[in-house]
């Protein structure tokens, strides 16, 4: 899976919100187990920080998805 997910108002997005929100993540619970685990990358490093900021620009990476976040909106909605 390969997604862009898109800011709309805010600066950042939680990384253990922005698995939940992707739907890479079946509660806020296990999307804190599996970034404590190791088993998320940002722009390509490990990231164990469960609220990490997430800003426009980077790239997340777990279980085989990727996911671009954007600043803005999604210019198809």
């Amino acid at each position: 899976m390969h997604a862009t997910i898109y800011l709309e108002d805010s600066e950042y997005i939680a990384l253990c919100d922005l698995l939940k929100l992707a739907g890479l993540a079946d509660s806020g619970g296990q999307a804190k187990m599996v970034i404590a685990d190791g088993q998320v990358l940002r722009n390509g490093e490990v990231e164990t920080r469960k609220t990490a900021k997430i800003r426009g620009g980077e790239i997340i990476e777990y279980n085989g998805a990727v996911l671009e976040v954007e600043d803005g909106y999604d210019p198809e909605t």
